[in-house]
């Protein structure tokens, strides 16, 4: 079996190198394994990058070439300014399929998320599409928004380059469209989709369908899954019921959806310090209406992508706070945070919060070094291919 850090060095050292032949003093890969591994040690800005390489020099030369001494701050700024951001990501792509471990009914959840501080003059901030497998607790890809887009353009061409066969993907309202399902569906996954005001049709029917069980529940057949959460002083109970689309959905907003088969809402209520807050939210989806728990679940994680994505990134990483602006920088600096939090989450022996491993591996090279090779130093393993 070939370790991670082999797989992913493999990957990234068919980059094409974005400099002139006459300017490349340093490797390309050193380059990019140096910056995984300051980002790895809590490393937030290309000066960081270049500081973590001067103060691990010795060890770093146990490993990498570096036939000119190590790169400047400038040098990897302009590097990472450069690099075709669609060839990093589809290396990022290939390395994932090599470490994920594909889980049968595999919750994949897509979302956006707006890199704040990577607004330019002119030009509004880096706002970021990311897969994301709940299972795993990886991120599959990403695919920047075009600034005169929004996600229902960038999350297409997300799918086109994923492997979903077997999964069920979650979206939110703004993912609801009949062409995003029919990509879904193609890929060979089940959808989740959350329905909202933007296609104000189905909403209304969805709604009307709910309205007359609430009137006749011993009419029309249901499904019924519940749960109860307990954590940080709040209670939250969720009610999900599930109708069959084929059998109570009118015909006229059943058009074009591919393989619809089930209408869920999903009541929740929470309490907390003596407060009480109900929500009323829907969904269509392509499982069986007798899947209301697996549903429940595909609901309930498609919110891990922003308590263990999201929010790690910005408490662990502090994304929101780096100022990365010019050229391809911002969209390569968002894949390399999600290359180290990929090999992070697959430490074989987890150690505490993310920031918290980050810390550990800024403190011990063993560290550092079994998160990237995904195993015992012992086995042995080698950085470049």
């Amino acid at each position: 079996m070939r370790s991670k850090i082999l797989t992913l060095a493999g990957h990234l050292g068919s980059l094409p190198d974005p400099r002139k032949r006459r300017g490349q003093r340093h490797e390309l890969l050193d380059i990019i394994l140096i910056a995984v591994l300051a980002v790895m040690c809590g490393a937030d800005s290309w000066e960081d990058i270049y500081r973590f390489g001067q103060l691990q020099e010795g060890w770093l030369r146990t490993f990498l070439h570096l036939p000119n001494g190590l790169p400047s701050s400038d040098t990897i700024n302009r590097v990472f300014l450069l690099l075709d951001t669609k060839a990093f990501g589809e290396c990022f792509l290939a390395w994932v399929r090599d470490v994920r471990k594909k889980v049968p009914r595999d919750i994949v959840a897509l979302d956006g998320k707006t890199l704040r501080a990577s607004m330019a003059e002119g030009q509004p901030p880096l706002h970021v599409v990311s897969a994301f497998s709940t299972t795993n607790r990886l991120v599959l890809g990403q695919r920047a928004v075009d600034a005169k887009s929004n996600e229902i353009t960038a999350i297409p061409e997300l799918l086109k380059v994923l492997d979903l066969k077997g999964c069920i993907v979650t979206l939110d309202s703004m993912g609801c469209q009949r062409e995003i399902a029919k990509k879904i569906v193609g890929k060979r996954a089940d959808y989740i989709l959350a329905v909202k005001g933007n296609q104000p049709g189905l909403h209304k029917a969805v709604q009307g369908c709910f309205q007359a069980l609430d009137a006749a529940p011993q009419g029309m057949v249901h499904f019924v899954a519940e749960t109860t959460e307990r954590r940080h002083g709040r209670r939250e109970t969720r009610r999900v019921t599930t109708l069959s689309a084929v059998a109570y959905l009118p015909e006229k907003p059943l058009w074009d959806w591919p393989k619809l088969e089930t209408l869920v809402r999903v009541e929740s209520t929470t309490v907390r310090s003596g407060k009480t807050v109900a929500q009323t939210r829907y969904y269509i989806s392509t499982l069986s209406p007798k899947e209301a728990e697996t549903i429940a679940r595909g609901v309930r994680s498609h919110w891990g992508i922003e308590n263990q994505l999201h929010w790690v990134l910005d408490v662990a990483f502090n994304e929101d706070a780096n100022r990365t602006r010019k050229g391809n920088g911002p969209e390569c600096s968002a894949i390399l945070r999600h290359i180290v939090l990929n090999l992070l989450r697959q430490d074989p022996i987890p150690f505490g919060s993310i920031k918290t491993r980050r810390l550990r591996a800024a403190m011990s090279q063993d560290y550092r070094m079994e998160a990237l090779l995904g195993f015992p130093l012992a086995q042995g393993g080698s950085v470049h291919p």
